[in-house]
């Protein structure tokens, strides 16, 4: 099969979240397993350019009709770590991708509007005609949108369209003015509950949903997550859309590269380690300690790596410093905020903790510190509001370091609970879930997770080694989407 993914962004080369992340890494996996696969990205002038091995001019001159003209392009194509990336560089007043920054211009649906309007133009005029093309996220929502009601007609009829939706709550939100530019015109025809008008604006067009509508199949990260976006507000008001095309709507699990996060082979981390070896993740505990001068004691060390933000339960997150310290262990936190009032109540935490022996925050985000944290941690606390997927509990299982999670999203299809889940026998459970959203609930799993380190130690190691023995690579979710490629290509 010949697949083609558009995305925002795709690790290491874009990334600001777990979006790069998956791109990438299914994009890696479809190809070990024999098929073709492309990336067309934007070209944005921040984007690590360091990780594009030999980008050169692949087409130029691709003129994209816009806003009744045209915007002369270059697609530049280059290898990210082995993938091969087009990256599309519109030549217009508006600069779009030369912003310093990937999101948060006041015109960023203009902006992919354009970019989606590009890769669609440079696919029909290169001759290329993939099998599947795979879209993400609202900024790609209106991909299916023009292939269907503009690109069809133009000698793309066989295409098909998956789009996956990796966070509900963002969905791309537009006037009028971006039918006018990207020619789909038409306002009266796109504005109808059954297209692209918001379901609670009736003013505004809504990319997402027209990624939902216009679609062969959508899906979101995970199968719990799926039925909460059906069933719940997690769908942030998407929910009688989805109920609407539910029969071509799925949950698939993330996969991580276990290329990168291999405590076996890991460049980052002192000491390598196995289920087999799995006493030598001390070695890796002892460096942490000795990086962020934390007291050399016989005592469990807690952590917490990720976005410090309210969808990452960051009221639970700083509850669990103070309890674990009350505890008796240490805790380390990796993380940066993404709004100013928790970047200062962090702040004001770290200097307010800044003499404790037991404890570190560090308020940034470090790849290199991230990986020897997973790997010299014995808990990882990831108490989310709503999780998608999640990547941290799944690295951390990979590292050997128990999961105390909320049972939201991935995380319930990812962690089973060491004292109640009756779905698993005892050897197959990994980590200890609870799922209120109050400090209590917090204190119960964390406690048990505690009380298993001081009680029963072998046999919290023995959890560990259970975590380990999961398989959460990218092996299965990558035979889960070419089974859905296939779908839609014979229905």
């Amino acid at each position: 099969m010949y697949i083609v993914q558009i995305a925002s962004e795709c690790a290491p080369v874009i990334k600001a979240g777990g979006l790069g992340d998956v791109v990438y890494g299914l994009s890696r996996e479809v190809e070990k397993k024999g098929h073709c696969v492309e990336v067309i990205l934007p070209k944005y002038d921040c984007m690590r350019y360091d990780q594009i091995w030999g980008l050169h001019e692949a087409y130029r001159d691709l003129w994209v009709p816009w806003n009744g003209g045209v915007i002369n392009c270059t697609v530049h194509c280059g290898w990210v770590h082995g993938q091969l990336c087009f990256f599309i560089e519109p030549h217009c007043e508006e600069n779009f991708f030369n912003r310093g920054t990937y999101y948060g211009a006041l015109d960023d649906h203009m902006r992919f509007a354009f970019f989606s309007k590009a890769a669609l133009e440079f696919l029909l005029k290169a001759n290329k005609r993939p099998d599947v093309i795979h879209c993400h996220d609202w900024q790609t929502g209106l991909v299916p949108v023009l292939l269907y009601e503009i690109y069809k007609f133009q000698g793309m009829d066989t295409q098909r369209i998956c789009y996956t939706i990796h966070n509900f709550k963002h969905q791309g939100i537009a006037g009028t003015n971006i039918l006018w530019a990207t020619g789909l015109n038409r306002p009266e025809y796109y504005f109808h509950p059954d297209r692209l008008q918001d379901n609670f604006n009736p003013f505004g067009l809504n990319f997402m949903k027209g990624g939902i509508v216009y679609s062969n199949a959508f899906n979101t990260v995970s199968p719990h997550h799926a039925w909460e976006a059906h069933n719940t507000d997690v769908g942030c008001g998407l929910g009688g859309t989805i109920h609407q095309h539910q029969g071509k709507f799925s949950g698939i699990l993330n996969g991580i590269s276990y290329d990168m996060w291999n405590p076996a082979a890991d460049t980052f981390i002192p000491q390598h380690y196995s289920p087999e070896t799995f006493e030598k993740k001390s070695v890796n505990k002892q460096a942490l300690r000795d990086r962020l001068l934390l007291r050399d004691e016989d005592k469990p060390l807690v952590c917490y790596v990720g976005r410090l933000d309210n969808q990452k339960g960051v009221h639970l997150v700083h509850h669990a410093i103070y309890h674990a310290l009350n505890r008796g262990a240490q805790f380390v936190l990796l993380g940066s905020a993404t709004e100013t009032s928790i970047h200062s109540w962090f702040w004001h935490e770290k200097n307010h903790l800044n003499d404790n022996p037991d404890c570190h925050l560090e308020l940034s985000f470090n790849e290199e510190l991230a990986h020897l944290i997973y790997a010299g941690a014995d808990i990882v606390v990831v108490p989310s509001n709503y999780e998608p997927c999640g990547l941290t509990q799944v690295i951390a299982l990979r590292y050997g370091t128990v999961p105390v999670v909320r049972g939201v999203g991935g995380l319930v299809n990812t962690v089973f609970d060491y004292d109640y889940d009756e779905a698993r026998s005892p050897n197959e459970r990994n980590g200890f879930v609870f799922y209120q959203q109050d400090n209590y609930a917090l204190e119960t799993a964390l406690d048990r997770a505690l009380d298993l380190y001081y009680q029963v130690p072998e046999k919290f190691q023995q959890l560990a080694q259970q975590g380990m023995a999961y398989d959460y690579s990218w092996n299965k979710p990558a035979d889960q989407y070419l089974a859905l490629y296939e779908f839609i290509r014979h229905p």
